[in-house]
């Protein structure tokens, strides 16, 4: 069940180096490759091409041990009939190790719940310096939603800071058209030029500056500065956004008044109904986007 700000929870998600700190006798033990099998669960779908890990392994071994959780097979009786293991982390090393023909492999062994394995695969996972920015913002909701994370113990576990995680999740409210546009033009790999692009609110206009973006190989500044030029001009052909019925939808409206009366905010929303999630991340957003500005000099 998800957390509050408030409440406390065991933190099951240690890092691989806290693993290594914490453990009393030598990291790793050698298990034979048969004993060991994938976590079916696994969040990393794609694996990507073992060729250079495999002929690293031939050449030096295993140098760093799997994270694996025990999964002992019961016979009729009740005892134990097999003893296997079933991987948290480093199954790229896993499937390498076989290739190359070895026959055992440096295993720790750490004794969670399923859930908590998910929670320390997703975090390891996380971790990866390949990642695409949407596959990142995929896994830190999935810590959020499906593990009771707070934004700050996301940040905290994953090495981010907070506002960096608060932007990444941002990113998940670009539609999914538009996700896979900037996917297919390549200009998928850069955060900071991606939330640029969403200012600009609509499918069709996001679209075109990913084209713009791909064609010229427009910058982050140069991407802002276009867009600041746009907000006076109503771009041409781009229509309300309309629901299914094709009528135009209504936006949502939040409204906030100081207790002194000294302002007021209100933020206006594309869509009728927006989640209280939806609200505290856009205000997070807009917050990490008004110190991004102070801190950064001005595009000349």
């Amino acid at each position: 069940m998800p957390t509050t700000e408030g409440e406390t929870r065991r933190d099951t998600a240690p890092s691989f180096g806290e693993v290594r700190r914490s453990a009393r006798r030598p990291v790793g033990r050698m298990v034979p490759l048969a004993s060991i099998e994938p976590d079916p669960d696994q969040p990393r779908r794609e694996l990507g091409s073992l060729d250079g890990l495999t002929a690293s392994i031939r050449a030096r071994g295993v140098l760093e041990p799997i994270l694996a959780r025990p999964v002992n097979q019961v016979g009729a009786d009740g005892t134990t009939t097999r003893r296997r293991y079933r991987i948290i982390s480093g199954e790229r090393r896993f499937r390498a190790a076989r290739e190359a023909g070895l026959g055992e492999i440096p295993l720790i062994e750490m004794d969670v719940s399923p859930r908590d394995a998910l929670e320390i695969a997703l975090v390891e996972n996380l971790q990866r310096a390949d990642l695409t920015p949407f596959e990142e913002a995929e896994g830190l909701r999935t810590l959020v939603e499906r593990h009771g994370y707070t934004h700050d113990r996301v940040a905290a576990a994953v090495g981010r800071s907070r506002v960096s995680v608060t932007e990444s999740l941002a990113l998940l409210r670009m539609p999914r058209t538009v996700r896979e546009t900037a996917i297919a033009l390549g200009v998928g790999s850069t955060k900071s030029v991606l939330l640029e692009v969403m200012k600009l609110g609509t499918e069709a206009s996001m679209v075109r500056m990913l084209e713009r973006i791909a064609e010229f190989g427009l910058t982050r500044a140069e991407v802002r500065t276009e867009i600041r030029k746009r907000r006076s001009v109503t771009d041409e052909g781009e229509e309300p956004p309309t629901t299914e019925t094709g009528d135009a939808s209504k936006p949502h409206v939040f409204r906030f008044r100081s207790v002194d009366d000294r302002f007021s905010v209100s933020l206006s929303f594309r869509q009728e109904v927006v989640e209280e999630e939806d609200l505290i991340l856009a205000l997070e957003e807009l917050l990490a986007e008004l110190r991004r500005s102070r801190d950064e000099p001005a595009v000349p």
